[in-house]
């Protein structure tokens, strides 16, 4: 059996007719705020990408892609992990400039992820990319950006009780701000996760910053692919989750690599074949826009707004026989 946590007396708050008016607004309203906070665009993007062309996400290394044949095209496609690298080409044939950036509907299958109350093998976020400057690459602007990321989830939050009064979902715009090293100097005695549920249950709204290299413990806080975050410029923003009782990670992000720190991360990694694909050649030889990017997880949030306990009450995926009985038993409705 998968993982599954049953929170004592759970029940949802909307029924499931009301539930998937709530998900659309959540969606909407977002984006409307996210989008006016950040100057984005809204853009398509692709399912599935050549497997020859670098640009999927290869996350921690060892997730396999969902691949499959294109007799038509004569080659091989992988579904994507998520556009991180997609989004930054695309900033650059769009012919957008510093200030202006993108943002997309990302669908992925991770066909290795480990299934639990917040993960699923379907993966919906929106994708994001902006043009910065080189002044622009620091831990300051990255804490202007989480920032603004925030207080468009709290006005989204706001607008959400007004419609639907009957929830009761908290959230704090003030962010607390914390470094992977600063995290384990606290708690050395615990696991990443472990730190992560210690924090934020005491700073409510946290954002974890430096993730991907190794510690002073010799062990990364967790991992990062070194060819999409600089990993000294990058974070991921989370809420404490009442219903669950545990820290939600609602996003991923960071300042993307230049030429200098993809050079050094390929090298840390293991990873320096991939200097030959055609989007890291391009990286290397300067000729991408300087961007900061990242993932807002849509199921994520909305689970979190609308106080479930459960991913599967906001998305529809496949989940093992312990799991559907587990939810059934205790009132909790999968999709």
């Amino acid at each position: 059996m998968n993982k599954i946590y049953i929170p004592e007396h759970y029940s949802p708050t909307l029924d499931a007719y009301d539930t998937q008016r709530a998900i659309a607004y959540i969606k909407a309203t977002f984006q409307e705020e996210f989008s006016s906070a950040l100057n984005l665009k809204r853009v398509s993007a692709p399912l599935f990408v050549t497997e020859d062309s670098g640009l999927n996400d290869n996350l921690n290394g060892y997730e396999r892609p969902v691949s499959f044949d294109v007799p038509a095209v004569g080659t091989d496609a992988q579904v994507v992990h998520s556009l991180a690298k997609w989004k930054r080409l695309a900033l650059k044939r769009y012919n957008f400039s510093v200030g202006g950036g993108l943002y997309t509907d990302m669908n992925a299958i991770r066909r290795d992820e480990e299934l639990d109350n917040i993960h699923s093998i379907y993966v919906d976020q929106w994708d994001w990319e902006k043009i910065i400057t080189r002044e622009n690459r620091n831990l300051d602007f990255l804490k202007l950006i989480v920032a603004a990321i925030v207080r468009s989830i709290c006005a989204t939050n706001d607008r959400l009780h007004v419609r639907y009064p009957q929830l009761h979902t908290k959230l704090s715009p003030e962010v607390s701000f914390i470094t992977s090293q600063e995290l384990e100097d606290l708690y050395p005695e615990l696991t990443p996760s472990q730190r992560e549920k210690t924090y934020v249950r005491e700073h409510p709204t946290t954002c974890i910053m430096q993730i991907g290299g190794k510690l002073r413990s010799g062990k990364p806080h967790d991992g990062r692919a070194p060819d999409y975050d600089d990993w000294a410029l990058n974070c991921d923003i989370f809420f404490w989750d009442e219903v669950l009782d545990r820290a939600l990670e609602v996003s991923s992000m960071g300042i993307r690599v230049d030429a200098e720190s993809l050079d050094r991360q390929l090298t840390l990694s293991g990873c320096d074949s991939r200097r030959e694909l055609p989007f890291h050649k391009m990286l290397l030889a300067n000729e991408l826009p300087l961007t900061i990017g990242g993932g807002i997880g849509q199921s994520r949030l909305a689970m979190l707004l609308l106080g479930c306990a459960h991913i599967g009450e906001v998305q529809s995926s496949v989940w093992d026989h312990e799991t559907i009985e587990a939810c059934e038993k205790a009132g909790i409705p999968l999709l």
